[in-house]
């Protein structure tokens, strides 16, 4: 009798024991389902005023006039060096697009975006990222000449969704606030053409010792084949990428009529002559003066010759 009851007892309070347990697990499952809550509303929170800023900031007004000291991408590139101990400085040099060779807008225009002067600089964003979506990578880089812009002022390397987005709204901004003008401009003057070397006045002055206005129409063509990678390709001939990249950008601009491959010929062609015709010129005028010189020293010869007739009367 006494095992019996001492079986129900221990049953009962097995029992209870199983109830706490129970009890406890749910107030353990609620507190953790608050704390999922809460993390999951704090990142949402997150995300939409890390993203949500970006409709508001920066100031892209203030790009119509005035021009960024210095990009997120030089930025980056020094907090690089800084972590590898390399001293090295960012070489940029402002110009305005009156001061840039016009085949080195043609030959961008043909090599990064080709409808620049046509879209928005949304449309083509939206279809690298369903490409991306579907591939479920993050690989498609800036595609237009607008996203490439917004990447390099503003935001970093990074291949991710968050970054995608951000870009997506600074390029839907900026083609409404700036001229595609400016955007050219802008973007030229910002893009990178080396480790550290941005803008084309310093790609020009670094890869072939010349200012921006003066670059032919293949150097151009050269440069602008370099931009996906400007660290690891090079402008020396040493690339077969760049070699075969800038040659079909610039049998395009010969196909479109950018480019006359008989102008160029045509005018050293002239130079040559006009070289050939100052030289004749001037060998004839010092031909002349030394006939011009012999003259005079015959009628000094002759002169000096003759009696004086002074001499002569007086005689």
């Amino acid at each position: 009798m006494l095992v019996l009851i001492d079986l129900q007892v221990r049953f009962v309070a097995c029992l209870k024991a199983v109830e706490l347990i129970k009890t406890y697990k749910r107030i353990i499952m609620r507190s953790w389902g608050k704390i999922i809550l809460i993390t999951i509303i704090l990142v949402n929170t997150y995300f939409i005023v890390d993203v949500g800023r970006y409709f508001i900031y920066p100031d892209l007004a203030y790009l119509k006039k005035n021009c960024p000291s210095k990009t997120a991408f030089m930025e980056y590139r020094e907090k690089v060096w800084q972590e590898k101990g390399i001293k090295r400085k960012i070489t940029n040099i402002w110009v305005p697009l009156s001061r840039v060779s016009p085949y080195v807008m043609k030959a961008v225009i043909i090599a990064e975006d080709d409808k620049f002067w046509s879209h928005d600089g949304f449309e083509a964003m939206q279809k690298a990222l369903e490409k991306d979506i579907k591939k479920k990578k993050f690989k498609s880089g800036g595609s237009t000449i607008s996203q490439q812009l917004a990447k390099n002022l503003y935001l970093s390397p990074a291949k991710n969704p968050v970054r995608k987005i951000k870009e997506a709204i600074l390029t839907w901004r900026m083609e409404r606030q700036l001229s595609k003008r400016r955007i050219m401009e802008l973007y030229l003057n910002v893009a990178e053409w080396g480790d550290g070397v941005f803008g084309i006045e310093a790609a020009a002055r670094k890869h072939y010792g010349k200012s921006a206005a003066g670059l032919t129409a293949r150097e151009s063509a050269t440069l602008a084949a370099v931009i996906p990678n400007p660290r690891r390709y090079r402008t020396d001939g040493t690339s077969r990428y760049v070699g075969n990249q800038s040659e079909r950008i610039y049998q395009i601009m010969v196909r479109r009529g950018i480019v006359i491959p008989e102008y160029d010929d045509v005018i050293s062609e002239k130079d040559e002559n006009s070289q050939e015709i100052i030289g004749q010129q001037d060998q004839t005028v010092q031909e002349e003066g030394e006939q011009k010189v012999e003259s005079i020293q015959e009628d000094q010869n002759v002169n000096s010759d003759l009696p004086d007739m002074g001499k002569v009367q007086n005689q």
